[in-house]
């Protein structure tokens, strides 16, 4: 089972900001089997920049869930998966931190789409989700907000899958595996 990961978050780096949106999409790798979706209230003013870019504001997380209490479904639905994103290791780092200060350590692991996808697919000019997409004519709705990049993130794992990834999802977790 794969757990295909999309958050927005008040900065770039995990320690000291922290998760603003997350999006969690449970696929098997036939099909998508269950999604998990929400504001999360960060308990710090989202920057002005963050805002322009995401649509994510002040008001709209006021009421949403902090993350200790969102922790335990998180955790839940991660635990015995693959953590996949789109550059694995932003994603991975706010999530294991968060859960790690709501007492979760979360032991997984990580597929990067942005790794697969330069063996799957080398010579393109550009690997960010947009560019990658748009290459590969994936059409993302809601770009730069969790559940719209989840989205496009499944579908380009798909296309992944289709040509031929699993050999290298395969050499990939073999190399991370945890004992």
């Amino acid at each position: 089972m794969y757990s295909i990961v999309d958050i927005e978050t008040t900065g770039g780096y995990s320690v000291g900001n922290n998760i603003t949106e997350i999006a969690i999409i449970v696929h098997n790798g036939i099909e998508v089997v269950d999604k998990f979706h929400t504001l999360v209230n960060p308990r710090r003013p989202i920057p002005g920049f963050i805002t322009s870019l995401t649509g994510i504001s002040n008001a709209m997380v006021a009421i949403a869930p902090a993350f200790d209490e969102i922790a335990a479904q998180v955790f839940k639905v991660l635990t015995n998966t693959v953590f996949v994103a789109h550059n694995v290791s932003f994603d991975f780092s706010f999530v294991k931190n968060e859960l790690r200060m709501c007492g979760y350590e979360l032991y997984t692991d990580k597929l990067c789409t942005v790794r697969l996808s330069r063996k799957i697919f080398p010579g393109l000019n550009s690997y960010s989700l947009g560019n990658l997409c748009n290459s590969l004519g994936i059409d993302i709705e809601d770009r730069h907000r969790a559940m719209g990049d989840a989205n496009a993130t499944v579908k380009l794992f798909e296309k992944i899958l289709q040509n031929g990834g699993e050999s290298h999802i395969l050499k990939t977790l073999k190399k991370t595996k945890v004992e």
